[in-house]
């Protein structure tokens, strides 16, 4: 934040003779105050920005079509807000030895009574390309694209090149950097109607921290 100061200086004399001696060998008193500018309006977003990022509550996606105005407004037409609260009812909770061993299980391999899991990284293209990702994972981002799991069949396969997971077999393993972003798209997926939803709350930190495999 820019300052400026203006000094105001003054020296006091006495109106006096007897005075005037000593308001001449006296320095003179020096008046400071001290403006502070306005915020830039690029200042004020940001910290709007960082305010609302820790609010703990995540509005309901809106379904919206191909091409629209909502569609293409992403996390902002949906109002996707983070959340790092208590874990929802009804999520299973993901340790990191859990998620080694549905990486290294072919999914042919899996009981066929069982809902097939998709891992699902929600971070951002760009992170991953920096980083690479869990082995198997599909890239399914939340910030640029929380309807994902609202679209039509069709649409999400246009957008990740593989079918949408089923609603009624498919069990979502949700994580990203932290663990924050991941929460969101498990609410978002739950809504969606996936009933079976799963978090990884280390999520890539604690993977790597731990010596996880790296698909690039």
């Amino acid at each position: 934040m820019a300052s400026r100061r203006i000094a105001l200086s003054a020296a006091l004399r006495g109106c006096s003779s007897s005075s005037s001696t000593a308001a001449a060998t006296t320095p003179p008193r020096v008046l400071r105050a001290t403006f502070a500018t306005a915020s830039s309006p690029s200042t004020l977003q940001q910290a709007a920005t960082t305010t609302k990022s820790r609010m703990t509550t995540i509005a309901r996606p809106v379904v919206v079509g191909r091409g629209s105005a909502a569609h293409r407004g992403g996390a902002r037409s949906l109002g996707v807000r983070w959340s790092s609260s208590d874990t929802p009812p009804g999520t299973k909770i993901w340790s990191f030895e859990e998620i080694q061993a549905l990486t290294s299980t072919p999914p042919s391999s899996s009981p066929s009574s069982k809902p097939r899991v998709t891992l699902i990284d929600v971070r951002e293209p760009s992170e991953l390309a920096q980083t690479g990702r869990i082995p198997g994972a599909l890239n399914v981002p939340v910030a640029s694209a929380p309807d994902s799991f609202h679209v039509p069949p069709d649409e999400f396969e246009d957008r990740y090149g593989v079918p949408r997971p089923d609603p009624a077999g498919s069990e979502l393993v949700f994580y990203c950097k932290a663990g924050v972003r991941s929460r969101a798209a498990a609410t978002i997926a739950r809504e969606a109607g996936y009933a079976n939803v799963g978090e990884y709350p280390g999520s890539w930190i604690d993977w790597v921290e731990r010596g996880g495999k790296v698909e690039r």
